[in-house]
């Protein structure tokens, strides 16, 4: 809603890593058994998917990406400057919940647990640092969907 509502292109990183899985190579293989199994992409697969597709949106004013980065050695794989990192807090069951609804072949309870265990352990550290860089907005995500995104856009707004 956020890229629509900016007019710019959205990269949510787990649908392009499921578009790269159908397909029929070594490393889309690797990308499935991450995905299934509730791991990480392999860094240097998700750091080359995201610079492949930023490198076709290069004539483009931004981008809105969603779930990039995960952990540090994705964050320094990051060549681009971010403006801006919007943190939706969800409880982890509530997460689970919300997720298993989606109806994914990949997510299977143990799968998003294992995802959670890494979310905490890899990701939640790099949010210090967006902290640190005062580009951290902190978004209450258990209201509906409609409210959450009046509160980003409010957020951007104030900026």
């Amino acid at each position: 809603m956020l890229a629509e509502h900016l007019g710019l292109p959205y990269i949510e990183m787990g649908q392009l890593f499921r578009d790269r899985a159908n397909e029929d190579s070594e490393v889309a293989k690797q990308i499935k058994s991450a995905l299934n199994s509730g791991e990480l992409v392999p860094d240097e697969i998700a750091v080359k998917a995201l610079h492949e597709k930023l490198a076709r949106q290069a004539n483009r004013a931004g981008f809105v990406l969603d779930g990039y980065p995960r952990n540090q050695a994705q964050m320094e794989g990051l060549t681009t400057t971010i403006d801006k990192v919007f943190y939706v807090k969800v409880p982890d069951e509530e997460s689970i919940s919300r997720l298993l609804k989606r109806g994914r072949a990949d997510d299977t309870e143990e799968a998003l647990k294992r995802r959670l265990q890494i979310y905490h352990e890899k990701t939640e550290p790099l949010l210090s640092q967006f902290r640190t860089k005062n580009l951290l907005v902190e978004i209450d995500g258990q209201p509906a969907v409609e409210d959450v995104n009046r509160t980003i856009l409010e957020k951007m707004n104030e900026q």
